[in-house]
């Protein structure tokens, strides 16, 4: 397996607070079953400005305290951008990354309220030939009230990464409810820990990947967590099923509306 979307590096953002916590982080990551993990540190302007050559510095940091302690994980250089309009110039600035310097992008958007500025980013990005990554669609207050948007970017070729403890309520039971939904109606491309800190994410893997496998089954759990990081990590192309639209429940749609988070 490889993680898609990690906060390991030390120190850059509101991951791993220290190299003895991302060797932790990546020994739990190997005892979990991961082969290879993409550090995906947040970029957000104004906020978190780590710029690729520092994060290639930690990242050649932590493999010769791997190879001391004779740890074969491979390391990946990614980021997970927050959507912004110089979204293109950031990572021709060398300020955000691609993921494994590919032609993929993992971004996410606010929390809390829907972009107004996010088709036309979509759209840049594909212009750029860039293909858009969206982290953990399954939190987003607006795409738990409505799932269309989801359907509609992968309709206009936005992959979706969802994270792995979403379906075991780690992130509340709207985000639960929705990961299903998604896993069930082939709207799910990779799975990531989106891990910040040890003792968290890897050590509830057994569990999370045994309710994932009762509801996809296990080809197409090794699809998203195996074979389509390896095609990104390739620059190849990710072939998808067709989305189906979800549909919920009344008692769904009342939890959406009514419950908290």
């Amino acid at each position: 397996m490889i993680d898609f979307h990690t906060h390991i590096l030390p120190n850059i953002d509101d991951g791993a607070r220290n190299i003895e916590e991302t060797i932790h982080l990546i020994q739990e990551a190997k005892k979990a079953g991961f082969e290879a993990i993409i550090s995906t540190s947040h970029y957000m302007e104004g906020y978190y400005e780590t710029n690729v050559p520092e994060r290639e510095m930690w990242i050649n940091i932590i493999y010769q305290k791997l190879q001391e302690e004779n740890s074969d994980m491979k390391l990946y250089l990614g980021n997970e951008i927050y959507l912004s309009e110089n979204m293109i110039s950031l990572l021709e600035e060398q300020k955000a990354s691609t993921i494994n310097d590919t032609s993929y992008v993992l971004f996410e958007m606010p929390l809390n309220i829907e972009p107004m500025n996010l088709y036309n980013v979509v759209y840049e990005m594909m212009q750029y030939k860039i293909v858009p990554i969206l982290a953990h669609p399954e939190r987003y207050i607006y795409v738990q009230q409505d799932t269309e948007l989801i359907y509609d970017l992968i309709e206009k070729g936005v992959l979706m990464q969802a994270n792995y403890a979403s379906i075991i309520g780690y992130y509340g039971p709207k985000a639960q409810i929705i990961v299903k939904k998604l896993l069930e109606n082939h709207m799910v491309h990779f799975l990531g820990t989106d891990v910040h800190r040890p003792n968290t994410i890897y050590p509830r893997m057994p569990q999370i990947l045994e309710k994932i496998t009762q509801i996809i089954g296990k080809q197409e759990l090794e699809q998203l967590t195996t074979i389509n990081p390896k095609l990104v990590l390739q620059n190849k192309r990710i072939d998808r099923e067709e989305p189906n639209k979800i549909k919920l429940t009344q008692k769904e749609k009342w939890m959406m509306k009514w419950k908290r988070k």
